[in-house]
């Protein structure tokens, strides 16, 4: 899997994914960094097979309205720390493995992951 870390999450959850053997990058890697639009991120999502992490819910409206990106993974937890994010991460990554391989969206809370149709 490939990830797309968006700008309002940390570098640490990229460097962490990448760590656990997944292929990842944050916006600050990209040519425009965090000023990257939305838009652009969409596009190499959907060209590159990124799933894009993000807060924002404007990846919501976007991927539900025009499927863009393709496949995307919304984090509602609310504020965290980093390492209870990536600690998140570590007790959820492989369902949220499985969970790609049947769903395009994936929003995960505090407390659970919800697969929307």
């Amino acid at each position: 899997m490939k990830f797309l870390v968006d700008a309002q999450l940390p570098r640490s959850l990229a460097l962490w994914l990448q760590v656990a053997g997944y292929d990842a990058t944050q916006t600050l890697d990209l040519p425009e960094g965090n000023r990257t639009p939305d838009r652009q991120i969409n596009l190499l999502a959907a060209r590159d097979g990124y799933i894009v992490v993000t807060k924002d819910s404007d990846f919501v409206n976007s991927h539900l309205l025009s499927s863009l990106p393709p496949r995307l993974l919304l984090i509602s937890t609310g504020n965290l720390r980093n390492q209870e994010l990536i600690g998140l991460f570590s007790r959820s990554i492989e369902l949220i493995q499985q969970g790609f391989e049947s769903f395009h969206f994936i929003e995960m809370t505090a407390n659970r992951l919800i697969f929307h149709g």
